[in-house]
């Protein structure tokens, strides 16, 4: 059984997209022959979009575009021939840098939720997924469908029947307690006359959407855009080729057979034996290596501990040192010991004053200050549900590993949840899919995660220097977003300034936002009503 659905297109809407896509049927394909801008453009609407990309393109990008000039281009005939430059730099000198100059704008749709995260794993490639606080799962695919991964290997199985019938219950719950949510947030939180009914209901609905979002399952479908390089997709590519969930696997192989349309190039050695066979191969050998040793070693390697936390586990106690060294060394012409000789002569005041004037005066969080910062790391130790770790894990520099995603370490029940008086029905959602998983998970070790709920915790852990902590903390600290990921923030800082002992770069973190909010989204509406009606004066 084919996991995807096909999108029908009519001819004439076929004899558009031809010009601009790979390929009109699977759920991974390329943008060609389209101004940057709006290959950016079209992924910035698409992540707030239920519609595909190439629907999206078709109802609302079409109408504003000149495209005389590409009546006889057609995308999904691909490239016949490697352009011979690149043929001879790259793959018979392997010249690695050229690969980081050809980029590729492409769409993978119809991915679940535990794809999704080995999708965004690269550093150097930039996403945009579909959100889950813009967009209701209660509507179905054009099929009749619910928006949920079936994995060939479990429907032929003696649990194909119990799946679908389980994920459609989960879905069905989920599309239960949605409008029952969305008329007690309304009732709670009354509309005020400055604001319009537009932004009123986008905001309760957001809150909404943030609740039940728990109830959804890791086979949930999502759209994602990349752009990237040749060469991040090629890196990607191999792990993805090594990955044990077959998902992950035969999903890689769509994505090569759409890049090669467009960048084969810079693709070719992906299937050389003593090359990317070879790399992928590694991959495999050391994971397997990896946990029989470790399976030799130790007899047991799980631990429950059913709670959320935030820990940071490890830290340099004079990190605030390190960085005020790096500040003098790059703004001076000393030597490394140079600098720690005289920083050790000088007090307090004088090191504050060092701090304050490279943070500077900051006027809003993009303002940041300079790689001296980088100079000193944190590593956290987190247990989150899974909806804040999909939240998290899109921050690329830095170090994020994770855990299997399990029902072991519980749940979470959102506030508002109980509230509205939910809570049974939520939970008992949520009983149903452990009892899934754990019936699943010896037969089907990867797939089980699959029936695993959104609002099950994860273990996972993130290092990162004191720069990317400014970023990461006070963009997730924000009013605006998911109560679940700003408790992770506000943590974050306390240990930097406490644990760590850091209270200067803690300090430096101005705008950490530890706001109490009722309508997460409000502002954020209000904002965006603002900029539409100054677009629109």
């Amino acid at each position: 059984m084919h996991p995807y659905v096909v999108e029908q297109f009519t001819d004439a809407e076929e004899a558009v997209l031809r010009r601009y896509f790979t390929n009109l049927e699977g759920p991974v394909f390329a943008l060609v022959n389209l101004p940057e801008v709006v290959k950016g453009a079209l992924f910035a609407r698409y992540s707030r979009s239920s519609k595909s990309l190439r629907r999206l393109f078709l109802d609302e990008f079409v109408g504003d575009l000149d495209l005389t000039g590409d009546l006889n281009v057609d995308a999904t005939v691909g490239l016949d021939r490697a352009d011979d430059l690149y043929q001879k730099i790259f793959y018979e000198y392997g010249d690695d840098s050229v690969a980081q100059l050809g980029g590729v704008h492409l769409a993978c749709e119809q991915a679940s939720n535990v794809l999704t995260k080995v999708l965004e794993r690269g550093r150097i490639m930039s996403y945009l997924e579909q959100s889950t606080r813009y967009l209701g799962y209660d509507r179905r695919l054009e099929n009749g469908l619910y928006r949920y991964y079936r994995d060939h290997d479990i429907l032929e199985s003696r649990f194909g029947a119990r799946y679908v019938g389980e994920m459609d219950r989960m879905f069905d719950t989920y599309a239960q307690l949605l409008p029952r949510l969305t008329e007690f947030l309304a009732r709670k939180f009354p509309k005020t006359p400055e604001d319009t009914d537009f932004v009123y209901r986008q905001a309760i609905r957001a809150k909404a959407l943030d609740a039940v979002r728990g109830l959804l399952p890791a086979s949930a479908l999502s759209n994602l855009g990349i752009y990237a390089s040749g060469q991040a997709y090629e890196a990607l590519l191999l792990r993805m080729r090594a990955h044990p969930l077959p998902e992950v696997r035969e999903y890689s192989q769509l994505m090569l057979d759409e890049l090669r349309k467009v960048i084969p190039s810079f693709l070719k050695r992906i299937d050389v034996p003593e090359r990317g066979v070879a790399w992928t191969q590694y991959f495999k050998e050391s994971r397997g290596a990896t946990r029989d040793v470790l399976a030799s070693l130790f007899d047991d390697l799980s631990t429950v501990e059913p709670e959320e936390q935030v820990r940071l586990v490890d830290f340099d106690p004079d990190g605030e040192a390190r960085v005020l060294e790096a500040i003098v060394f790059a703004n001076s012409a000393l030597s490394h010991a140079e600098v720690s000789a005289r920083m050790a002569t000088l007090d307090d005041t004088d090191r504050a004053k060092i701090m304050a004037a490279y943070v500077g005066k900051r006027k809003n969080r993009r303002h940041r200050p300079g790689r001296a910062f980088e100079r000193t790391d944190y590593r956290f130790e987190l247990v989150t549900d899974y909806g804040a770790f999909r939240d998290l894990q899109r921050h690329r520099l830095l170090t994020i590993e994770w855990q299997p995603l399990t029902v072991d370490l519980g749940y979470d029940v959102p506030e508002v949840i109980v509230e509205a008086g939910l809570a049974p029905i939520y939970e008992d959602s949520l009983a149903r899919s452990a009892e899934f998983y754990y019936d699943l998970r010896e037969e089907f070790p990867e797939q089980a995660q699959y029936a695993v709920a959104l609002a099950f915790r994860i273990r996972y852990v993130m290092q990162m220097n004191a720069r990317e902590a400014m970023h990461l903390i006070e963009l997730r600290s924000g009013p605006q977003g998911h109560p679940s990921y700003r408790r992770v923030a506000h943590e974050m800082v306390r240990l930097i300034r406490e644990q760590a002992g850091h209270s200067a770069i803690a300090d430096a973190m101005s705008y950490v936002d530890f706001s109490e909010t009722d309508l997460e989204r409000l502002e954020a509406e209000r904002a965006a009503e603002r900029n539409r009606a100054k677009k629109d004066y």
